[in-house]
Formats: C-alpha cells, sequence, structure tokens
C-alpha cells in the first residue's frame, strides 16, 4: 500500500478527471441548462399567453394577466388558504406536461422514426442485378 500523498493527491485527480471529462456527464450539463431554458420558455408562454386566455374564458377578462386563479382564497378561522395558487401552479404543471409530451415524444419520436425509415429503406440493386432480374422475369413469361 502506497502512502505517499502526492501519488494519492494526483489519483484522486485523474479520478476526478476522467469522471467530469466522460461524454455522458457533458450531455447531462447541457440538458441541464437547455431544460432550465425550455423551462423558463414554457413558463413565460404559460404566464403570458395561456393563463391570460384562461382568465379571459373563466373570469371574464376580470383577473390580472397572468395570476388568473393566484387571487382566490378562502379564509379559515381568520387564517387565509390561498388555494387559488396550488390551482395556477397545478395549470403550470399540466401545460408545462403537454408541452415536454408533444415536443418530446411526438416532434422528436416523429423525426426519429422518420430516420429509422429511410436508415430501413434498401438500396436501390444495381444496374446489372436490374438488368439480371428483368432477364428472369422475361423467361419466366415465356415458360
Amino acid at each position: 500500500m502506497d502512502l505517499d500523498p502526492r501519488k494519492q493527491a494526483f489519483s484522486f485527480f485523474d479520478e476526478f478527471k476522467n469522471f467530469i471529462f466522460k461524454g455522458n456527464m457533458i450531455d447531462m450539463a447541457v440538458g441541464i441548462i437547455i431544460g432550465g431554458a425550455f423551462g423558463k420558455l414554457v413558463a413565460s408562454l404559460v404566464a403570458n399567453i395561456i393563463m391570460p386566455c384562461v382568465g379571459a374564458v373563466t373570469m371574464g377578462g376580470k383577473g390580472e394577466v397572468g395570476d388568473v386563479f393566484k387571487t382566490m382564497s378562502n379564509e379559515v378561522n381568520g387564517v387565509p388558504i390561498p388555494w387559488g395558487t396550488f390551482v395556477s401552479d397545478f395549470v403550470n404543471f399540466l401545460i408545462l406536461g403537454l408541452v415536454i409530451f408533444i415536443v418530446i415524444v411526438k416532434l422528436v419520436g416523429a423525426l426519429t422514426k422518420k430516420k429509422e425509415e429511410v436508415a430501413a429503406a434498401p438500396p436501390p440493386p444495381s444496374a446489372d442485378v436490374a438488368l439480371l432480374t428483368e432477364i428472369r422475369d422475361l423467361l419466366k413469361a415465356k415458360v
């Protein structure tokens, strides 16, 4: 057992370097960054487009833009219970789930399936194979 602290430090650094620069680790970091940006985009869609439309339909345009349900609350023994905030967050969650489903499952799935179909299609036969097939078919027709 080698107890030299310099070798242990270099060994630890090498292990860390191998761990951090693996391809899947970098892919995960990129995915997290893209996911954060995508989350902000969907949150903006919900707050600025969908929730005002929901407010216009359900409250006749009387609610604040983007905060349709957040003003709804009841009091129990003098304690306010803002149940509208939960409803608003739940609607945001459902819309986020729907957008992710459409983008990831439907759109990316369709693109992936199309690529697989193109890759699975056999290449057209060469000129000599096509000629031999034609000759074979003509001979079968004569018999």
